[in-house]
């Protein structure tokens, strides 16, 4: 088997190859922090956004379920500074584990532990100093949500193995990254309910399909390592499937919202997002890796006009 050809560390002052030039990491992190911030993923913002989302929409939805009529924001606080902590730690782990794999495509060759900026050792105690953190953050709620938050803790340790034995890893991202679909609700109401559980259906229905575009990037250096992803299942039947998981989201979203009591301003928001969806999928070419990165990253907006949707609702509820 051919390895993919290496890239060589030397971007410019330990910067990674993929993080966008310019960003603040690279311009206004003191130097001695920065191989942490980037092992992080402070300089790529967009998974942890993600990662808020759910957390976010769970919380609106609970609040809006019960009959509250001012979005908590201290919960919001909370959801932000938990998600980007633990999105960090999440991060550094898959590096660890990844190493050996990331030093040998050019697009993860320069990121701190194979470029050698962070030792394993270093990184480890990063990744529980991060943890530690989150464990902060977690207290602060019910202890039923603190049960909830740290039952997550086996998929963080479990996926980066994943696509090294299916062609299915899109599905355990999903299942981790959208966990917070269950926390919020928890945290509203110290317990779970249907609400809860079709939104988080609908996340990680939406987590596969734009975690697919993303992995589009990388195919042809996971084929070289023997690496799996549903980009490599699917190949040029990709539309499909992602029509397919994204209508099953929208459902899901939509089941959601009825069991929970949602207003019209919800279903307002989700025509939007699934205008926003048909593009994605219309004007998808897996073969552009920019415009399969700049789609992945538009999901953030999506998840921003949900929020503000369900925020509506709980204000004019």
């Amino acid at each position: 088997m051919t390895s993919p050809e290496p890239a060589s560390p030397s971007v410019a002052e330990g910067r990674v190859a993929d993080a966008a030039a310019g960003n603040w990491v690279d311009v206004y992190a003191p130097a001695v922090t920065r191989p942490y911030a980037r092992l992080a993923r402070f300089d790529r913002p967009i998974g942890a956004w993600l990662l808020l989302m759910p957390c976010c929409w769970s919380t609106l939805l609970a609040q809006n379920h019960v009959g509250q009529t001012v979005p908590n924001l201290w919960f919001m606080a909370l959801f932000f500074v938990g998600a980007f902590v633990m999105r960090g730690a999440g991060c550094t782990w898959n590096d660890i584990v990844d190493r050996d794999f990331d030093s040998r495509v050019r697009r993860t060759a320069s990121r701190p532990i194979p470029s050698g900026q962070v030792s394993v050792k270093q990184a480890l105690a990063f990744a529980v100093g991060l943890c530690l953190i989150g464990l902060a953050v977690l207290l602060q709620f019910n202890w039923f949500t603190v049960a909830v938050g740290i039952a997550s803790l086996g998929l963080v340790v479990v996926y980066p193995f994943s696509k090294r034995y299916t062609y299915w890893p899109q599905v355990v991202l999903g299942l981790t990254f959208k966990w917070g679909a269950l926390v919020g609700w928890a945290a509203v109401t110290g317990t779970l309910a249907w609400p809860a559980l079709a939104l988080y259906a609908g996340a990680v229905l939406w987590t596969i399909g734009y975690d697919t575009i993303y992995a589009h990037q990388d195919k042809e250096d996971d084929l070289l390592l023997g690496l799996k992803s549903t980009a490599l299942r699917f190949g040029a039947a990709t539309r499909p499937w992602l029509t397919g998981f994204y209508i099953g989201a929208l459902a899901m979203w939509i089941v959601a919202g009825a069991l929970a009591g949602s207003g019209v301003a919800f279903y307002a928001g989700l025509a939007l997002v699934a205008g926003h969806l048909v593009w994605q999928v219309a004007t998808l070419d897996t073969e552009d890796a920019a415009g399969c990165l700049a789609r992945f990253k538009s999901n953030r907006d999506l998840g921003f006009v949900l929020t503000a949707a369900l925020a509506v609702d709980v204000l004019v509820a």
